[in-house]
């Protein structure tokens, strides 16, 4: 699966794109779209959204995934966030991709293993992930991480969907993978024995 990840914002818009296909990831690529910070607002939103639709039409992805605008303390910046947000939705859903949203809490649980991680902390762990030769920018690496974060997210609900199949794994597994099995069901285990 090729995941397009699009971390926006009103002046840097970060991008990023990778191959995951089981726990295998596989960096294929990243950037930035600028936006100039002269002219009106309508103005830089349709270069955002001309750019992320560029980017989209180039990934050839089969999913986007855009970070969810957290709340600000200025009230004019969360906004002016949430209308770049807006335009760059727009240009994914108009080049036919399915947009997948998570929060910045949940990438950094995803990446670095800790919600409340620096920036830093997630461009050294998006490097380590993806073999990267160096450190990505940081709207880049933001990016790139919401495509992992996705990876990782959809690895996990094909555990679930598979766990949840009737008779699954139950019968004819090693006992350890039945126990999983069970325990993914909602099942009761102890010591690694099933509970009545």
């Amino acid at each position: 699966m090729r995941i397009l990840g699009i971390d926006p914002g009103l002046n840097t818009t970060g991008y990023g794109v990778i191959d995951a296909q089981g726990q295998r990831l596989r960096y294929v690529a990243s950037g930035t779209i600028q936006i100039p910070r002269a002219g009106a607002l309508p103005q830089r939103l349709k270069t955002l959204f001309d750019g992320v639709a560029e980017v989209a039409q180039q990934a050839q992805a089969d999913v986007a995934v855009v970070e969810i605008v957290f709340v600000n303390v200025n009230p004019q910046s969360t906004l002016l966030l949430g209308q770049a947000r807006g335009a760059a939705i727009a240009a994914l859903v108009a080049n036919d991709l399915p947009v997948v949203e998570y929060t910045a809490l949940q990438l950094k649980k995803s990446i670095v293993g800790y919600g409340r991680a620096s920036k830093a902390q997630v461009q050294e762990m998006v490097a380590r992930l993806l073999a990267l030769p160096g450190l990505p920018a940081t709207d880049a690496a933001d990016a790139l991480g919401l495509a992992i974060c996705h990876a990782h997210a959809q690895r996990g609900l094909s555990v679930l969907e598979q766990a949840a199949q009737p008779g699954a794994a139950l019968g004819n597994a090693p006992t350890g993978d039945r126990l999983a099995a069970a325990q993914l069901r909602g099942l009761r285990t102890r010591r690694g024995r099933l509970l009545g």
